[in-house]
C-alpha cells in the first residue's frame, strides 16, 4: 500500500476511534478545563520493548487540533526501555486530555504487536525460515497491526482477500477436491497469481503437487509430518506452515527447512507494552 493511501485509510479509522471515544464532547475535561489553556506532557515508557505507532500517537492528536506538536525521541523499530520518555505532548491541555486514551491505546497495541513479534523473529534467525503474520487482526485494526508485524522484523502474509489466493479446507470441501480447487484458482485467477493451498496430510500434500500449487501450507501437523511433507516437496514448491505457532513451540519447526511459517499470536495474543502519558503542567 503506499503512503498516501496508507495515510487515507489509517485517518478514516483514527477518526472513528475518536468518535467512539467522543460521541458528543469530552463532559469531564469541559468541566474542570472550560477554557483553553497551553501545557505539555510525557510519554513514558513503562517496560522494555520495540516501538511502533509513534507517527499514529501524534496524528490522533493532529485530528483534534492540527497545532498540537509532539517531539519523540525515539522511532518506530527502536528498542526502548522503562523510564524512557519517548516523546512529550505541546499543545491545548485540552486537546492533549481528550486524545490521551486512543493515541495510548494504539501505541501500546502496535508496540506491544512489535515487541512479541520482535522476540519469536530472534528465534528463527540463521534458518531459512520466514516468519509472517495472518489475517487473524482485530476488526479495522489490520492496517496498524500488519505494520507493527513489519516494524518487529516479521512479515506480512496477504492483507484481505483480494490480494491473493489461499485455499482453506472450506474452499476444497466446496470445490470437490483439492485437486478441483487448485484447476479452478487456476483458470480463474490471473497468471500472475501465485496458488497456495492448505492441507493437512500427506496425502493431500501429494495432490497439491500434482494438481501444480505454487504453495503449499502445512496446518496443524506434527513437526515429524512437516519433515516428511518437506522432502516430498523436495523444492517443487515452496512450503509454509502453520496451525498455534507461539514463541512458546517455534523451536520444535526450526531445522525442518519450511519456507515460511504463519502464526496468529503475533496479532491475536500479543499483549501490549504499557507506555502512559504523564505530568501534564501548564506552559
Amino acid at each position: 500500500m503506499n503512503p498516501v493511501t496508507a495515510k487515507l485509510n489509517a485517518d478514516h479509522l483514527l477518526l472513528q476511534a475518536l468518535q467512539e471515544d467522543i460521541t458528543s464532547e469530552d463532559v469531564t475535561t469541559n468541566a474542570v478545563m472550560p477554557t483553553a489553556k497551553p501545557g505539555q506532557a510525557d510519554l513514558l515508557c513503562k517496560q522494555d520493548g520495540i516501538l511502533a505507532g509513534i507517527d499514529i500517537f501524534r496524528r490522533v492528536f493532529e485530528l483534534l487540533d492540527e497545532t498540537v506538536q509532539v517531539k519523540a525521541f525515539f522511532k518506530d523499530g527502536d528498542a526502548v526501555k522503562k523510564g524512557d520518555r519517548l516523546a512529550t505532548v505541546t499543545g491545548d491541555m485540552r486537546v492533549i486530555l481528550s486524545g490521551e486514551r486512543t493515541a495510548l491505546n494504539y501505541l501500546q497495541r502496535m508496540s506491544g504487536i512489535a515487541t512479541y513479534t520482535h522476540s519469536v523473529a530472534k528465534l528463527l534467525e540463521g534458518s531459512k525460515t520466514k516468519l509472517l503474520d495472518t489475517r487473524k487482526t482485530t476488526p479495522n485494526m489490520r492496517i496498524f497491526e500488519k505494520y507493527a508485524v513489519r516494524v518487529g522484523g516479521g512479515c506480512n502474509h496477504r492483507y484481505n482477500l483480494s490480494d491473493g489466493v489461499l485455499i482453506k479446507d472450506n474452499h476444497i470441501g466446496a470445490a470437490g477436491g483439492v485437486k478441483e480447487a487448485v484447476r479452478m484458482a487456476k483458470e480463474y485467477a490471473p497468471f500472475v497469481r501465485k496458488i497456495e493451498i492448505e492441507v493437512e496430510n500427506l496425502d493431500m500434500l501429494r495432490e497439491a503437487l500434482e494438481a501444480g500449487a505454487d504453495i503449499i501450507m502445512l496446518d496443524n501437523m506434527t513437526p515429524e509430518q512437516m519433515r516428511q511433507a518437506v522432502q516430498i516437496v523436495d523444492g517443487r514448491a515452496q512450503t509454509e506452515c502453520s496451525g498455534n505457532i507461539t514463541k512458546e513451540n517455534i523451536a520444535k519447526i526450526l531445522d525442518i527447512g519450511v519456507d515460511f511459517v504463519s502464526s496468529g499470536a503475533l496479532t491475536h495474543s500479543a499483549p501490549i507494552l504499557d507506555v502512559s502519558l504523564k505530568n501534564l503542567h501548564a506552559v
